[in-house]
């Protein structure tokens, strides 16, 4: 468990996450308890990330953060901001996302020109973020990085941002032909039907079962989801049954209005 020395600066984004430095010589981007966005978030950002690692695609190292009280008093900008005022970002146990290398030496875009995103190494990953987007009912965009990974010549992306993943807080699957899409339609031009998702797809329906979740799961602090063990236990059932729709909710996306996969035959 890392443990948080220094804070470097504020993140974009709706939870105001800030990056820090830990003991351990990596960098994190920290989720506080008592973000704008609810407690639960952290636990979908846990379970997301690392589910999504299990599946092998590209999702950074997740760590529970500890930040303590001495540091968020000496430090003026570990606040919330709020409509009418701010509070103090709250002590405890945190999610963290791990950056990709230190700050000063390390660049990253969350936009490329299409000529460099259709250059991106691992572009065929986008497919993959869809069938966990579309399993794990992302109701946000597809987030995404970009960044050079040392001695490297070609940007790779990262996929960041799970908390809206099992509909945010409300820990529901109301799915619609569009959920989780990235933006950028060009990062699909490789799908050529249903077999361009693989082979994230049979990874999903074989190895994902009930048992794996629950171990994912299980590395979840109880403060992050209030303690409900049954509203959680729930969640997963639910996840864990959802993983034989998923085909054909990715042929809902492809028959919707917007063609999100214009060159699928």
């Amino acid at each position: 468990m890392p443990l948080a020395l220094e804070q470097i600066r504020r993140m974009r984004g709706g939870a105001q996450s800030h990056l820090m430095r830990c003991a351990d010589d990596g960098y994190y981007v920290v989720k506080f308890r008592n973000n704008p966005q609810g407690a639960r978030i952290l636990a979908n950002e846990l379970l997301g990330t690392r589910l999504a690692a299990r599946l092998g695609l590209p999702a950074p190292e997740t760590a529970v953060v500890e930040v303590r009280e001495d540091l968020i008093e000496y430090t003026d900008d570990l606040v919330i901001e709020l409509g009418r005022g701010r509070s103090r970002c709250q002590a405890g146990l945190q999610f963290g996302s791990r950056y990709p290398g230190p700050p000063r030496e390390t660049v990253v875009y969350d936009f490329l020109p299409d000529e460099q995103l259709r250059d991106v190494a691992n572009l065929a990953d986008f497919r993959g973020m869809f069938v966990f987007d579309k399993w794990t009912c992302n109701t946000n965009g597809r987030q995404a990085i970009f960044f050079r990974p040392a001695g490297e010549s070609q940007y790779r992306t990262q996929m960041i941002d799970q908390g809206f993943c099992f509909n945010a807080c409300e820990w529901s699957f109301p799915d619609g032909a569009l959920r989780g899409i990235y933006a950028r339609h060009l990062v699909y031009e490789g799908v050529r039907g249903i077999d361009s998702f693989e082979p994230w797809l049979t990874r999903l329906e074989t190895r994902m079962d009930e048992s794996v979740i629950g171990e994912i799961a299980g590395g979840i602090p109880p403060e992050w989801y209030g303690d409900d063990s049954d509203a959680l236990d729930q969640m997963l059932q639910q996840l864990s049954r959802r993983r034989s729709i998923i085909r054909g909710l990715i042929v809902q996306a492809w028959k919707s209005s917007a063609q999100p996969f214009s060159n699928w035959t």
